[in-house]
């Protein structure tokens, strides 16, 4: 029994990692290194698990590859926000305070449809911030249209969409630091 059911999980995430569209993945990519050579940041965010990704993909990019990259992962931060402007609003303030014109925003939700995902989004795009967004569930989730480049993971699942977008992720991630060293994957 469970032989078939770690079988059957396993299918399912690899059927979703391979059902993204590679030409985004390298997309994503340039847009980093265009955000870098342009002397910008990359600012991660989300909620929950994917709050947890967005503070695994920051060491990432400032440890291995090299690249200038923040999160909003401060509790004290994200409560004191919270408290003063409501919850939907905290990613918003943070951008206002902490966004360049020029930055790149990874914006993480499974469902994209968290408000402050959706506030902030649009607070990115009045700062002249790119967007990039990574969603799953309905595949016409709101936050799914806010962003310049929208990856969407086809799953009602919340462990499935968050181990697809994690991989998602550190495969650009991977990507960056093997071509900077001038090594073919």
């Amino acid at each position: 029994m469970l032989k078939k059911y770690f079988e059957k999980y396993f299918e399912k995430v690899k059927k979703r990692l391979d059902l993204v569209d590679i030409a985004q993945l390298e997309d994503i990519a340039d847009m980093i290194e265009l955000t870098q050579e342009s002397g910008n940041k990359v600012i991660f965010v989300g909620n929950g698990g994917s709050l947890s990704i967005a503070s695994h993909l920051t060491i990432d990019c400032i440890n291995a590859a090299d690249l200038k990259a923040v999160n909003f992962n401060d509790p004290s931060m994200i409560t004191c926000f919270s408290n003063d402007y409501g919850y939907e609003n905290w990613v918003a303030k943070a951008l206002e305070c902490y966004a360049d014109s020029g930055d790149t925003l990874v914006l993480i939700s499974s469902s994209g449809q968290s408000k402050n995902m959706l506030f902030g989004a649009k607070k990115a795009r009045s700062l002249d911030v790119n967007i990039i967004t990574l969603t799953g569930f309905l595949p016409n989730n709101p936050l799914r249209n806010l962003g310049d480049i929208n990856l969407w993971v086809d799953s009602k699942e919340y462990n499935i969409i968050e181990m697809t977008h994690h991989i998602w992720l550190l495969s650009i991630v991977d990507y960056i630091i093997t071509k900077n060293k001038g090594m073919d994957g």
